[in-house]
């Protein structure tokens, strides 16, 4: 018997080629694939940027180009222009005629201050008035006796010098008629010059007791005059102790209470003027450093809306705010009513053909310094340069054009990439 073989034989392994044949299918499958991949525009942004953001979570704004407006909007209240505080003129005791929220009108009485030292002062003045007056009178008449007597000595020297002008007169006719000696003639004539020496030393004592007795009289006039000028004082602020209202309007706050006693310049209460109302607003820091006194203004509220312009920019910021008031351009309207809330806006400045973008929060997170623009579906980081801002728009210096769409939010995903692509 031949022996065969069967007992060499070993049986093939097929497997090897199956799994090459696989192979090569699925790398055909996939090169396939990889070719439908990059046929698709959206995957290839995809590839090409690295990283995608949701469109939905962004907010988007064309660049345009027309009218700038910068301006403030905020809410304000109607306050008081004026609310003067009235305080106590002395010391005494309160007695108020009126209560808070009380109207009022202008020099009406609100309190009265009894003040027994400045009342007692008064009469004390007057008295030493009255008596400055008797002197001033005694003066008068002391002045016109001396004069009266001075005058006398000029009358009787006055008649002294006629009388040897006369006789000097008489003896030089009898002189020249050869009745009597030239001794007499020299003694008339020494007796004249006598006559006309007391005469002029009258007229000047005449002139000089006028003026001693005047000054006199006028000191005693002027001290009279200057009493007169405190018991007047006195009386003014005698008077002042009946506390009147400076303006019409509305009694505030009540600072003390009935019949207390109250120190000089201490604080009584406070009236509001409801005839000049005004709007105060809160404005930001950053804007309150533009506004100024002046500046126009609109008002609304109720349905209607007014004219307004900036009347004071308080100097002290709290807060981060800045405290400004607006009054009405025109007569103030009558249905206001004081805290009511209105809307107020403050032109700041106003432009025509500016370059403009809806402003968002990638002005802050970047400072101004890029924005995201959409290309393509991409949203490439550009460079760019702000001017103005506005409450809802922000100037564009440079590096956007006009119809450029701009990512105005939700910029902080993006993590600031180059390049950024958007799914829809």
């Amino acid at each position: 018997m031949i022996r065969d073989t069967s007992a060499q034989d070993r049986p093939l392994d097929t497997q090897p080629a199956r799994k090459r044949r696989l192979l090569v299918i699925g790398g055909c499958v996939g090169a396939a694939l990889l070719l439908a991949v990059l046929g698709t525009p959206a995957l290839q942004r995809a590839f090409s940027t690295g990283s995608s953001v949701s469109a939905a979570r962004l907010s988007f704004a064309t660049v345009e180009r027309g009218p700038f407006v910068r301006d403030i909007a905020a809410e304000g209240k109607v306050v008081a222009a004026g609310s003067p505080t009235l305080y106590a003129p002395a010391s005494g005791a309160v007695t108020l005629q009126v209560h808070a929220g009380d109207s009022v009108k202008k020099n009406q009485v609100l309190a009265r201050i009894d003040s027994p030292d400045l009342t007692a002062k008064l009469a004390q003045e007057r008295s030493n008035a009255d008596a400055m007056q008797a002197d001033a009178m005694r003066a008068e008449v002391e002045s016109r006796s001396q004069r009266a007597a001075q005058q006398s000595t000029w009358d009787n020297a006055s008649i002294d010098h006629k009388t040897a002008e006369n006789d000097l007169a008489r003896q030089q006719k009898a002189f020249e008629a050869g009745a009597v000696a030239g001794m007499q003639v020299d003694h008339a004539k020494d007796t004249l010059e006598k006559a006309r020496i007391a005469l002029a030393n009258a007229t000047a004592g005449l002139k000089l007791k006028e003026d001693s007795l005047r000054f006199d009289v006028q000191a005693k006039q002027l001290a009279h005059q200057r009493q007169l000028l405190l018991v007047k004082d006195l009386q003014r602020q005698l008077d002042s102790l009946a506390i009147k209202s400076p303006v019409d309007g509305q009694v505030g706050q009540l600072f003390v209470p009935e019949h207390a006693s109250v120190a000089k310049d201490a604080q009584l209460l406070s009236v509001i003027d409801l005839s000049a109302l005004e709007v105060q607003v809160q404005v930001a820091e950053s804007f309150a450093r533009e506004l100024a006194i002046g500046m126009p203004g609109e008002i609304s509220g109720n349905g209607q809306s007014w004219q307004g312009l900036v009347s004071a920019v308080s100097p002290e910021v709290v807060a981060n705010e800045v405290a400004a008031r607006l009054r009405f351009a025109g007569a103030t309207p009558g249905q206001l009513r004081q805290n009511q809330r209105l809307s107020v806006r403050v032109l700041l400045d106003k432009r025509e053909n500016v370059l403009t973008v809806r402003r968002g929060s990638f002005v802050d997170e970047s400072g101004g310094a890029y924005a995201y623009v959409v290309r393509d579906g991409i949203a490439v980081k550009t460079p760019i340069r702000v001017g103005a801002r506005s409450i809802d728009k922000v100037e564009i210096l440079s590096g956007l054009n006009v119809g450029d769409e701009v990512v105005i939010a939700g910029g902080e995903s993006l993590q600031g990439a180059e390049r950024v692509a958007l799914s829809r």
